[in-house]
């Protein structure tokens, strides 16, 4: 994402729809759509994973980005560059998955400074089950 705020340089002057083009008010008309429909689909997911499993939508990503890494371990850096928060969201996310018990941190045994995160035979089992709700409202909703 920092690339692509890299490669803005134009910086928008107008601020009176009146006086925007119309290609403009078409880009920003899809702006609006776009975020109109990300709020639709990710409260329903969010609602469906809370209420079926007890996990929010963050907490899913992150057990889906360790299922998907197929390691038994992965660097926290690299979950962390992997989901869509801060780093210090993503820090008190894992914290959270760790007093569930869904993933564990070891530290990295040549470099101290690096953590791994592990997913947990439960927390395989949570994503496990909460991914055919996961699917189903996406599939329900994107169309």
């Amino acid at each position: 994402m920092a690339t692509l705020a890299k490669d803005i340089t134009r910086p928008v002057t107008s601020v009176n729809a009146a006086t925007d083009s119309s290609a403009e008010r078409d880009l920003v008309h899809e702006w609006h759509e776009l975020l109109a429909r990300h709020s639709t689909v990710s409260c329903a997911i969010e609602r469906a994973l809370q209420e079926g499993h007890g996990l929010g939508v963050s907490e899913f990503e992150a057990l889906e980005r360790l299922v998907e890494m197929d390691k038994d371990q992965c660097r926290g850096q690299d979950l962390f560059e992997s989901l869509p928060l801060s780093q210090s969201a993503a820090s008190r996310l894992i914290a959270r998955l760790e007093r569930e018990g869904l993933v564990t941190r070891e530290i990295c045994e040549l470099d101290r400074r690096a953590i791994f995160i592990c997913i947990t035979d439960a927390g395989r089992a949570r994503y496990q089950a909460a991914r055919p709700t996961q699917r189903a409202v996406l599939a329900a909703t994107m169309h």
